[in-house]
């Protein structure tokens, strides 16, 4: 039989849920009576819930009484039941769990890890975009959003956030940092927007990370003055879609460039597919839009071209164009597309349940799920970053959604003293002996 993988020692599993809990023991207990189930049991039940992918509060629940490896695995002290899990959690402020983020991402520094995904010129791609996680006809809290149906008066109650995490062409795996949620305010009435929200995600990215190097990337939405102008201000490289429908002025001046032979244009053809064609069109140092002529970006406007169909993209960038940068600068603002597909895509369809509600709360609880959920992604894909063990389950089971549910199995099935032993009885098995039935003998 061959030797389990090496595991590192900060990045493997048991590591990652001890930080976690260590963090969670931070958390202010809003609590003035003293309780038998500690804040930081109940937030770690929580994150337990979400890393073993149960579908719901009450399949988490039917562990409760009897599930030991909840306590030696995720170092949880006593499991609350479900009621008990959402009375606790609901008025959690949710910026109290930025801190467990922090980890993963500083030992994935330190292991030499996260320089892997180094994109251009020292720095980061980070992608950027909006997305909802709550709707409902019936059901509000103070914090919801609303959308009026202009004909029936219908309510829609709903919540959404800015997701963010860094991404790179080359890369399956995506590092999330802490959503910013996109809900009413304290003390609005009037619906809070995707713009307030990035600058709120920007100046906390900042605080978490101040010298991270990083370019942001995202939709044609976000090419406009004042977004720009808040990156910089946090030192954010840029690399912004832009739509001729939405940016009128800006292609006007490109196409007058062009006609003056003031634009570069070439092409290459694919080193993998010699029938595909990437055709580049490029232009310095041009204003942004017509009410910002002190804004200058620099344009690029990219063709992929093969025999079926002929793909446009184009985008602004504070990164010098040149016939060297223009090709990875591309690479760059198609990667965009990670956040959707790598990310939300992945909370949807393998798994992790994004979409369903573990209970909406009559204040944060909803935005604490949700934390909760993308804190385990995030455990997760530093896993298969840097874990060995781990992408070896994962390769023998062939799919996520295989890996979670033999982890489930096994969980219920055996006593485990650790993920890393959990690990390995997936991936070599384990020995079926006879049963030992727990019964009362006294009767």
């Amino acid at each position: 039989m061959s030797q389990p993988p090496k595991l590192r020692k900060h990045l493997n599993a048991d590591a990652l849920f001890k930080a976690v809990g260590d963090d969670f023991s931070n958390v202010s207990d809003f609590r003035p009576d003293a309780s038998d189930i500690s804040m930081a049991d109940a937030l770690m039940s929580g994150f337990a819930m979400f890393s073993l992918k149960d579908p719901s509060l009450l399949a988490f629940d039917e562990r409760r009484g009897t599930d030991e490896n909840l306590r030696t695995i995720y170092n949880i002290d006593k499991v609350p039941c479900d009621t008990q899990m959402r009375a606790i959690l609901d008025p959690v402020d949710p910026e109290q769990l930025r801190a467990p983020f922090r980890g993963p991402i500083r030992q994935l520094q330190r292991g030499k890890i996260l320089e892997e995904m180094v994109f251009f010129q020292g720095c980061y791609l980070l992608s950027l975009d909006g997305t909802g996680f709550f709707t409902s006809k019936k059901l509000q809290s103070d914090i919801c959003l609303e959308k009026v149906n202009s004909k029936t008066g219908e309510v829609t109650y709903y919540l959404q956030m800015i997701g963010a995490a860094i991404v790179h062409p080359a890369f399956k795996e995506v590092i999330p940092f802490p959503p910013e949620f996109i809900v009413k305010q304290d003390g609005q009435n009037k619906n809070d927007c995707e713009r307030n929200a990035a600058k709120r995600f920007f100046e906390k990215l900042r605080k978490d990370h101040p010298h991270l190097p990083l370019i942001i990337t995202e939709d044609a939405l976000s090419s406009n003055a004042p977004h720009i102008k808040e990156a910089q201000k946090y030192n954010l490289h840029y690399i912004l879609g832009v739509k001729e429908g939405d940016h009128s002025f800006l292609f006007q001046q490109v196409k007058e460039a062009q006609s003056a032979g003031e634009t570069t244009e070439f092409e290459i053809v694919d080193e993998k597919n010699p029938e595909m064609v990437h055709r580049f069109s490029f232009l310095n140092q041009v204003p942004l839009n017509e009410s910002n002529q002190d804004l200058m970006v620099n344009f690029l406007e990219y063709w992929e071209i093969t025999p079926d169909k002929v793909q446009h993209f184009s985008w602004v960038t504070d990164f010098t164009v040149t016939d060297n940068t223009a090709y990875l600068l591309m690479r760059g603002g198609r990667a965009r597309w990670k956040i959707e597909n790598e990310t939300f895509n992945t909370l949807k369809n393998q798994g992790y349940h994004f979409e369903h509600s573990y209970g909406l709360g009559k204040k944060n609880l909803r935005l604490v799920f949700a934390m909760l959920m993308m804190l385990a992604f995030l455990v997760d894909q530093t896993q298969q970053l840097s874990c060995k063990l781990f992408r070896a389950v994962w390769t023998k089971l062939k799919s996520k959604r295989a890996l979670w549910e033999r982890m489930r199995s096994l969980f219920k099935e055996f006593a485990f003293e650790s993920m890393q032993t959990l690990y390995h009885a997936i991936l070599y098995g384990v020995k079926l002996q006879p049963p030992i039935i727990l019964y009362d003998d006294t009767s």
